[in-house]
């Protein structure tokens, strides 16, 4: 059960000392939750103007110096242990699944920071529209779709999208209260219809646990941050590490002060 009184340092505190190994949507409600992308320097110029010119999907939070694991937006925090489970790829293939980096990571590494949909969730709940993933404690549904991203460089992917249930009122509702949360993807990118974006069956979604979809309602899609897991690993690059999917980095910031930026 998510303990909802959670602060965000007390949520990595229990995750560093492996206390949360689940993920986090709905955890440390307030405070903004962020993708993560290790890559090596050499790459990371055109992984971050990927981000730029796909703004929607990579909204960019915080970009670390080489070898550097303590970011802006979360004071003493540590990102090679304090997300619940990463991902590592070499040449482009999933090695392995891990709960800590720290033997992986080097002085060569450059860590990006991107926007997250768990953030705007609270917001959500407040306005009244339902976020069924929460309801039926499970990982938001993901999709890869059929659009595709601005390339940049060795790096390219198609669009991926997070989806939750709602009816079509709610669904305006949930379009006025996502636009302002530009830097955790904003508003959804498309509404019903999902054979338009490429998703043949919500009921499979290519990461995450799939939800119910109730009569009257329709699904709902957010860009999601996974595209830059796609991205990341579409290039033979010798390491990239990741947030595996819903596990995510919760920052210091809160939702709202992001509506400000």
């Amino acid at each position: 059960m998510i303990k909802k009184d959670l602060s965000a340092p007390r949520l990595r505190e229990l995750i560093r000392d492996g206390q949360w190994e689940t993920p986090t949507t709905g955890a440390a409600p307030g405070y903004v939750q962020a993708n993560l992308a290790m890559l090596p320097r050499d790459w990371a110029f055109h992984f971050l103007l990927f981000c730029v010119r796909n703004p929607k999907p990579c909204p960019i939070l915080d970009v670390l110096e080489p070898g550097q694991w303590e970011p802006r937006i979360a004071k003493g925090a540590d990102l090679r242990t304090d997300l619940p489970r990463y991902r590592v790829y070499r040449e482009g293939e999933l090695e392995r699944e891990t709960e800590d980096v720290t033997d992986l990571f080097g002085d060569h590494m450059v860590s990006f920071l991107l926007g997250c949909s768990f953030s705007f969730e609270s917001a959500l709940i407040a306005a009244g529209v339902p976020v069924r993933n929460l309801e039926e404690e499970k990982n938001v549904s993901m999709y890869i779709t059929n659009r595709d991203c601005i390339t940049a460089g060795p790096f390219s992917a198609p669009l991926v999208v997070s989806m939750r249930p709602m009816t079509p009122e709610q669904a305006v509702r949930a379009v006025q209260v996502t636009t302002r949360f530009h830097l955790t993807h904003g508003a959804p990118v498309h509404l019903g219809a999902p054979e338009e974006i490429g998703v043949s069956d919500l009921g499979q979604p290519d990461f995450g646990d799939p939800v119910t979809l109730l009569p009257g309602e329709i699904p709902v899609f957010w860009a999601c941050g996974v595209t830059t897991i796609l991205a990341a690993t579409s290039t033979d690059l010798p390491l990239v590490i990741t947030h595996a999917p819903g596990h995510m980095f919760v920052s210091d910031l809160r939702d709202e002060d992001l509506t400000l930026l």
